[in-house]
């Protein structure tokens, strides 16, 4: 976290005893900027130009930190004291932030008029303890995407639930060079390819009495129908060897028949394989409809000294231009109702097919530790996937390490 510092006045200056001019005061702003992809560190460094020009005693420092990596740059930043004024965060992390007292609540700089430009469904993950920690700055929903030339290839529609993914897979998978499910199990997000299952199967990350819900029957349920999947030659070989990326990128290069994804790849295929074939659909039903829907929060930091300098810098950001450009080149949905109107949100089969699952996405939990208990998760999905335990002893084994973490008997 950098601090206003003066600029030298001149040496020449001083040795004649000359009057100089009052040193002038440059304020420095540090932001970390989680990378969506190759455009996010270019369009941030576009907004901080634009307004560096408006407020020509403010620089905005921007870096850009990939994802994977992210909470552990600001954990070693925030022990360090070199923590950055502003950064990008999975709200996820917000709770264990602003507990911990590192998060500056907002409140005081919001004004009603800039409250009310965003989205009341984006804001509610934000809010802790009835203060106002972050502000969204990205938002998606997740859907199915299935490639229509392989789906026809196969002589098979497009399912609409899990037992018609299991035979319809079955059918893209006798196709050459061809893989009928693309199944997640390596890095950020593993958790989430299985929250997409174990939602529509019925069950609940977590039970009503707080404990966890991933050792349920309806959570076994969805964990042995990935298995068998994998078992069955229908997902690529290895799921543990691929990250979410490494997913998208098979899907890309036509291999895949379907998988689970975010708005975020539409713009990769346009501007990589225009000609894929593609099309955007609900997650396959169970017992229930469901997509996961997920925000990321922007969060100024307790220790920081320049946050009204910061906070200036926020609002410039926030204008209707910026976001507009934001979530159209990186595929988000809009956190702000202005850029929701636009007609590309409303009539765009891509977005509006991702959009159409908001009125019953599940968000993650807002609870302490969350990080912990997700990869709690990813390590028992990783264990059924490498067949080391059942799907039985795997969620049994993980649920009761995350009552433990949460204190829950």
């Amino acid at each position: 976290m950098k601090r206003p510092s003066l600029m030298a006045t001149s040496l020449a200056a001083l040795a004649i005893g000359a009057f100089a001019p009052a040193a002038s005061a440059e304020t420095v702003v540090d932001f970390t900027v989680a990378e969506y992809s190759s455009k996010t560190g270019p369009f941030f460094q576009e907004v901080a130009d634009a307004f560096q020009k408006q407020n020509p005693d403010i620089t905005i420092n921007i870096e850009v930190v990939p994802w994977d990596t992210l909470l552990q740059r600001l954990t070693t930043d925030i022990a360090g004291g070199s923590a950055p004024d502003i950064s990008i965060i999975g709200t996820r992390w917000l709770l264990d932030f602003a507990s911990q007292g590192i998060a500056e609540p907002i409140d005081g700089y919001l004004t009603p008029e800039f409250k009310g430009t965003f989205i009341d469904t984006f804001m509610a993950p934000s809010v802790i303890d009835g203060q106002i920690m972050g502000l969204p700055v990205a938002a998606s929903a997740r859907a199915m995407m299935v490639n229509m030339d392989l789906y026809e290839k196969a002589g098979v529609a497009p399912p609409t639930n899990w037992d018609e993914l299991y035979a319809s897979s079955q059918k893209i998978a006798a196709l050459p060079d061809t893989y009928a499910f693309g199944l997640q199990g390596k890095e950020i997000e593993t958790d989430a390819y299985f929250y997409y299952a174990l939602w529509t199967f019925g069950g609940n990350i977590l039970n009503a009495d707080g404990s966890s819900g991933i050792d349920s029957p309806e959570a076994i349920e969805a964990a042995t129908f990935y298995k068998q999947m994998i078992d069955e030659g229908l997902t690529q070989p290895s799921p543990t060897n691929y990250s979410r990326e490494d997913v998208f990128n098979l899907f890309k290069q036509g291999k895949v028949g379907t998988i689970f994804t975010f708005p975020m790849l539409i713009p990769q295929i346009k501007a990589e394989t225009p000609d894929l074939n593609y099309k955007i659909m609900p997650f396959p039903e169970k017992r229930a409809n469901a997509t996961y829907g997920v925000t990321d929060t922007l969060m100024m930091f307790a220790d920081s000294d320049v946050k009204d300098a910061a906070w200036k810098f926020i609002e410039f950001a926030y204008a209707d231009e910026w976001r507009s450009k934001f979530d159209r080149g990186e595929g988000f949905l809009p956190v702000t109702k202005n850029v929701a109107k636009e007609e590309y949100y409303t009539t765009d089969p891509d977005i509006s097919g991702f959009a159409a699952g908001l009125p019953y996405a599940k968000f993650a939990p807002t609870i302490a530790n969350w990080e912990e208990i997700a990869d709690t998760t990813v390590r028992a999905m990783q264990q059924i996937y490498l067949d080391q335990a059942t799907p039985e002893e795997a969620l049994g084994s993980a649920a009761a390490s995350i009552n433990k973490i949460r204190g829950v008997e």
